[in-house]
């Protein structure tokens, strides 16, 4: 049975952020052994003392000793994609796979002018108040024309997860520009990797992100999904599509195994 740890970001807690893929999962095909995360960053009324990208590689590692697994597959969205790439560089041995649906981050390296406009544009949000800073720092996510609906509803009074959000946005921003991603650790990953794409996010993070990515990783694939964007991303609103390309992924990472013990002639 194949085991998966899956990373929410700094929107919808993960239990609802995985709950339609988990579904589609489950009906798709043999079972697995599926485990939800929340980041680190979010585990208390504000960020954890000292918090960095180790604190969340140790968060995982935590997760997966728990339950008892050596390896798994793991699966990150946005900022939980972000720490999914530094435990991979990090823990290599760990992974059977490695899927990205849009990591908010993926080291300080070969940056382009364009992606680099962006991350002052995010940093420069970092003075607004709290109920100004989230609409803003969820808007640069997506490209022109996106229609962006929030993640709860605003007549409402909002829920409860939502109000360590800003500070731990502010936090894993930092704890992002002060990691060193290995580079190196990366090109060594010999795993079979997935990226997911909204063709209607913000190419200048996203894209970037995966054209930098595509030059790094050995065994790298990225399926773009046209009418997706980063605050309706594909494993929410096109969850079956998403588990069918999982499984395609773990199926690569089988193959990958079943290669390594055949006693080479």
């Amino acid at each position: 049975m194949e085991r998966v740890l899956l990373i929410a970001g700094g929107g919808l807690p993960a239990e609802l952020e995985f709950a339609a893929l988990l579904a589609a999962l489950e009906a798709s095909g043999p079972p697995v052994e599926a485990a939800v995360k929340d980041l680190e960053v979010f585990s208390g009324a504000t960020p954890p003392p000292g918090y960095d990208l180790g604190t969340e590689i140790d968060g995982v590692l935590r997760a997966a000793d728990t339950r008892g697994w050596d390896t798994f597959h793991l699966v990150g969205y946005s900022g939980g994609g972000a720490s999914a790439l530094a435990f991979a560089a990090a823990r290599p041995e760990r992974l059977e796979s490695l899927a990205l649906v849009e990591p908010a981050w993926a080291g300080n390296w070969g940056w382009t002018d364009a992606h680099r406009a962006h991350w002052e544009r995010l940093r420069a949000l970092e003075s607004l108040p709290p109920f100004e800073f989230l609409p803003a720092f969820l808007d640069l996510h997506v490209g022109p024309g996106a229609e962006v609906s929030p993640p709860f509803d605003p007549s409402a009074p909002p829920p409860p997860w939502v109000a360590n959000r800003p500070a731990g946005i502010h936090a894993i921003i930092g704890a992002f520009l002060a990691h060193d991603l290995d580079r190196s650790a990366l090109a060594a990953f010999g795993k079979p990797v997935y990226y997911a794409l909204g063709g209607l996010s913000n190419q200048d993070e996203f894209g970037e992100i995966a054209a930098k990515l595509a030059g790094v990783f050995p065994d790298f694939r990225m399926e773009e999904f046209p009418d997706r964007h980063h605050l309706d991303p594909p494993h929410l609103a096109e969850p079956e599509r998403v588990a069918e390309s999982l499984r395609a992924l773990w199926n690569r990472a089988s193959e990958r195994r079943e290669t390594q013990r055949i006693p080479q002639l």
